[in-house]
């Protein structure tokens, strides 16, 4: 019995020896995956960012406010260059 447990030992032994290197380079490997997906995280932040940044403009451009100015800003111009006009004449 005591080569019988002596050999189970080996075994046992072994065994727990390869599955605690296995389990060492599956800890690396989870190590850089995370470290992985940090760095794509903050990818997707940045350009969630720049998208918002881009909405933020073209909704500025597209807001009511600012199409009243344009207009009135045309409508200035006009009336000065007719204004101009009528000076010289």
């Amino acid at each position: 019995m005591d080569q019988a447990a002596e050999i189970l030992v080996i075994i046992v032994s072994s065994v727990l020896s390869v599955f605690l290197i296995v389990a060492i380079i599956l800890g690396i490997y989870l190590i850089k995956l995370t470290a992985e997906i940090r760095r794509l995280a903050k990818s997707a932040s940045d350009t969630v960012s720049h998208i918002d940044n881009a909405v933020v403009g073209v909704s500025r451009l597209t807001s009511p406010i600012f199409i009243a100015e344009m207009v009135n800003r045309y409508i200035k111009k006009f009336t000065s260059k007719t204004k101009k006009g009528k000076k010289d004449v």
